[in-house]
């Protein structure tokens, strides 16, 4: 699988928020490069999982939209009298 590599600006908003969140919930003060890694952490053991299911939503999304434009087609069918 690919590595994730997210731009520098949403890059540099995770770390500000991870270190936010230790700030307010647990009174800890992370530096940036502790909370990039625990961003790269995250980013390593989750992302197969969510970009997964992400593809899988996709997957049933596309299916559900194919068969619509199936059934679209068939009532453009023209039908024979008889």
């Amino acid at each position: 699988m690919k590595v994730i590599k997210l731009p520098k600006e949403q890059r540099d908003s995770l770390i500000a928020d991870i270190r936010d969140y230790f700030d307010v919930e647990h009174g800890e003060t992370l530096g940036e490069l502790a909370a990039g890694n625990l961003l790269d952490f995250f980013i390593q053991k989750l992302g197969p999982s969510v970009y997964n299911q992400a593809l899988g939503d996709c997957r049933t999304l596309v299916g559900q939209r194919m068969l619509s434009m199936e059934e679209d087609m068939y009532s453009l069918e023209w039908q024979q009298r008889k």
